[in-house]
């Protein structure tokens, strides 16, 4: 999972470093991942067996959400910078789990709920609320672009777990069908809204094979194998190494400047999932403690 969120945390500064439209990144992402995801896929189920109907469908569900976050993701970079649209998207640290409570029954602790308020204020901060960002050109409309992106994240990330649970031999071919899903959404979102441009500089289209090698095969590859072996609040709260690097990366390498106030909202984000996220585990004296992650427990003397 921290293989996987490093792999992320460069996305959004190859998407600026692309220098294309929302739609045709998006698009071409997944429509380049698929030339190295589908051999992938077919010596999977020729090993393992067929990937079962209705994990289909629950695969072509998450990639149609992947493209809307895809879609509203790039848009929310090209608006309001790399580093904080990458905050912003990790809004699903607290909708995939809620969404493992609601569909799957799995317990969410008061934690969670207790700091909700405190990650939500810091996100107004990230969003530049406070000030003004000149590296954003609209502040609002990208704010609420990344939250609506984080939400259908959280989707694919919820769908995926539950594939990779029912089917835990198959691997590649649930992100494969996502990505082909992913990339059917986006195209159509894309060619209505921004338009796809295939006609592209020798660069353009070398930094997103890049982005659809790094960013969407190698990292999504590495996910799979790891959600379903983590509980949700384990997953979310590995992947906010993304926007940490990310907000680095956006400092670095295309020189973004946050605002003060914008940095702090970082720090507060992180910080306050980071709390949601630690587990409580009973001292022998039982007391509560907190550790992440929880140490294993004691036989009794």
């Amino acid at each position: 999972m921290i293989a996987g969120a490093g792999c992320l945390s460069f996305s959004a500064i190859v998407v600026k470093l692309a220098d294309v439209n929302a739609g045709t990144a998006a698009f071409l992402r997944c429509a380049l991942a698929l030339i190295a995801l589908v051999p992938l896929a077919v010596r999977e189920c020729r090993r393992h067996g067929r990937f079962e109907p209705w994990l289909v469908w629950c695969a072509l569900t998450a990639g149609a959400l992947l493209g809307l976050d895809y879609v509203m993701w790039t848009a929310s970079v090209l608006d309001v910078g790399a580093g904080i649209s990458t905050v912003l998207i990790n809004v699903q640290v607290v909708i995939f789990p809620a969404l493992a409570r609601i569909f799957g029954g799995t317990p969410i602790r008061r934690r969670f709920l207790l700091t909700c308020p405190v990650m939500l204020a810091g996100i107004v901060l990230v969003g530049g609320a406070l000030s003004h960002d000149p590296n954003a050109q609209h502040q609002v409309r990208g704010t609420l672009l990344g939250l609506a992106a984080g939400a259908a994240y959280a989707g694919y990330l919820y769908l995926n777990r539950l594939s990779g649970q029912r089917s835990p031999r198959h691997v590649v071919t649930p992100v494969c069908v996502a990505t082909a899903s992913a990339a059917a959404v986006a195209g159509l979102i894309g060619a209505a809204t921004t338009g796809i441009s295939l006609d592209l500089p020798v660069a353009s289209w070398s930094w997103l094979v890049v982005l659809a090698l790094v960013g969407q095969v190698a990292a999504f590859l590495l996910m799979a194998a790891a959600i379903p072996r983590l509980a949700p609040n384990t997953s979310a709260s590995l992947l906010l190494l993304q926007p940490v690097l990310a907000v680095a990366l956006g400092m670095i390498v295309v020189s973004e400047t946050p605002a003060a106030s914008q940095l702090v909202g970082c720090a507060v984000v992180v910080a306050a999932v980071w709390f949601a996220g630690r587990a409580p585990v009973m001292t022998a004296g039982g007391r509560g403690t907190t550790t992440t992650p929880p140490a294993p427990a004691r036989r009794p003397a």
